[in-house]
């Protein structure tokens, strides 16, 4: 019995270095590698709720200023934080811990991140167990423990596996993705002008920019700041620098650390636009933001059928929060560790 527990325990798989320095022999991957990987956390539809929800509060005009803006804030935030951890190989515990704010303080930071990961897990959950219930006919109940469920078996083999995993469903995510918008440019592009005059429900979005949306639109935005930490969770794999691997280290260290926030940018206008567009189409004020109606109707531009374009967009859905929940899991379990020892 002693011999079998000391073997299991001696995969490094099942643990990645996740309460220590990753040493160099753990960061085995290519840069492309680890990229793909962190850059497969950006898939999280809450991305998408967050863009049409501050659209509908209050107008194209300033939920676009709040993007960009808070877009900027968190690329120069995220900067530093991507370049030391990927250098040194240290997570956000290690890393606050050596800059100054002592054993308390990364303690703190450590719960307030593993909060942030608790709370975006749940999210992504419900958005994924609501696409099961309207697509699949799946109780929300039953959907709620599923979407939880599921992801844990996918995560006990922390990087190893869901590098794999990210590089498996990254070319059905992205094609997908960007599908409904090149059908509904080419036969609906009077939607997009139609997007740039939406007001939202808010009296005050129709005198345009307005300070006061502005700033509730950009604390919803701000939200988004911990995310840098699940890109450093991955980043610290990041093999050393090197003479011949300078550019594409430096590539891999830009897009999947700090770079998030473009295409993030991206998925939040996308977002804002298609709230609009599920609006157009008869769909609430109040349901119009939750991502599954909202590639309801996109995926109608491809697909005539409501049924078949609803089956895809719950696909989609699934596919998306998925790749989101184990960068969640796996991040969270070690914030959470971090926090408790």
């Amino acid at each position: 019995m002693r011999r079998e527990y000391n073997q299991w325990v001696a995969n490094q798989t099942l643990e990645d270095y996740a309460l220590r320095f990753t040493a160099k022999t753990a960061r085995r991957w290519s840069s492309l590698r680890v990229a793909n990987t962190a850059l497969g956390a950006i898939s999280f539809l809450a991305l998408e709720a967050i863009g049409g929800t501050i659209t509908l509060s209050c107008g194209f005009t300033n939920a676009v200023a709040a993007i960009l803006a808070v877009g900027l804030l968190i690329f120069v935030t995220g900067l530093p934080i991507s370049y030391y951890a990927a250098k040194y190989g240290v997570d956000i515990d290690l890393l606050t811990r050596g800059a100054g704010f002592g054993y308390i303080g990364s303690t703190v930071t450590s719960l307030i991140y593993a909060s942030f990961t608790f709370i975006f897990f749940a999210i992504e959950a419900v958005i994924m167990s609501m696409a099961l219930e309207k697509c699949f006919g799946v109780p929300l109940a039953i959907g709620y423990v599923v979407s939880a469920l599921v992801v844990i078996p996918l995560v006990t083999h922390g990087i190893t596996f869901i590098s794999r995993f990210q590089l498996w469903t990254q070319p059905v995510w992205v094609v997908l993705h960007v599908l409904p918008f090149v059908f509904i440019a080419a036969y609906s592009a009077d939607s997009f002008q139609g997007w740039t005059g939406f007001v939202g429900r808010s009296e005050r979005g129709a005198a345009g920019c307005d300070l006061v949306l502005f700033g509730a639109a950009a604390s919803v935005v701000l939200s988004l700041i911990a995310q840098i930490g699940e890109q450093v969770d991955f980043l610290r794999f990041l093999p050393p620098e090197r003479s011949g691997n300078r550019l594409g280290r430096w590539t891999a260290l830009l897009s999947a650390g700090p770079g998030w926030i473009v295409l993030g940018t991206l998925k939040l206008l996308a977002g804002s636009f298609l709230a609009y567009l599920a609006h157009e189409h008869g769909v609430s004020l109040d349901n119009a933001a939750q991502p599954t109606e909202m590639y309801a109707v996109a995926f109608q531009y491809m697909i005539p059928s409501p049924g078949a374009a609803a089956a895809l967009a719950g696909v989609f859905v699934v596919v998306s929060q998925l790749k989101i929940n184990v960068t969640n899991s796996y991040a969270g379990s070690i914030a959470w560790s971090n926090f408790f020892s």
